[in-house]
């Protein structure tokens, strides 16, 4: 079976792709995996410069392909912020709670139908050769007035579901990995994944 890599240290990360991907068969690795220390900066300015960043370093340093994907969210009444600066909105330091409530303390007072929002991921598909594949997932939703559950991670408590109302941290893994923004983007991962297996040029 031919080898990915899941170009991310985020564990969280890791395992929702695994949960995604499981099946389509590539033997799904991780850097610790193959002892691969690498940490790439995410230096450019749009989620698929990102992700193509992250995918071709991991590709590289690896010698196997490499999924890498980068992720934002959009709140539309504060003109999109934080978008794909969503991981470092309170500081490179920030904890996800630390950044949460700086989110709700800025949309404080602003009422229910202008807290629209998405989620967006972008994943990049890299080949050590320097062949990159892309594929996009957008999730609607609104921010809520305060956190609730706690499952899921990042502002995943304070995303609120338009059909349920519920958060993504009030779903559970199986749930999520349905509806979420990096699931929509793994679906098409996947069909680029099945193909190169068709086309028999794994790498």
């Amino acid at each position: 079976m031919p080898q990915l890599l899941l170009a991310t240290n985020n564990l969280h990360k890791a395992a929702e792709l695994r949960a995604i991907l499981g099946g389509c068969g590539w033997e799904l690795l991780t850097p610790a995996e193959i002892g691969l220390a690498l940490d790439v900066e995410e230096s450019g300015g749009t989620y698929a410069e990102n992700a193509s960043l992250k995918a071709l370093a991991f590709a590289r340093a690896s010698g196997l392909p490499a999924l890498a994907d980068d992720s934002g969210l959009e709140v539309d009444a504060l003109g999109g912020e934080p978008g794909f600066r969503a991981a470092r909105f309170a500081g490179p330091a920030a904890t996800d709670e630390e950044r949460r409530r700086l989110l709700l303390l800025r949309l404080q007072g602003v009422p229910r139908e202008r807290r629209t929002a998405r989620f967006r991921t972008v994943i990049a598909i890299g080949a050590p050769d320097g062949d990159v594949a892309f594929s996009e997932g957008v999730l609607e939703g609104r921010i809520a007035e305060s956190e609730r559950g706690d499952g899921g991670f990042g502002y995943d408590p304070i995303f609120e579901l338009h059909e349920s109302g519920r958060t993504l941290g009030e779903l559970t893994s199986e749930e999520k990995n349905v509806v979420s923004h990096r699931a929509l983007a793994a679906q098409g991962a996947r069909r680029l994944l099945e193909d190169r297996l068709r086309a028999g040029a794994p790498a």
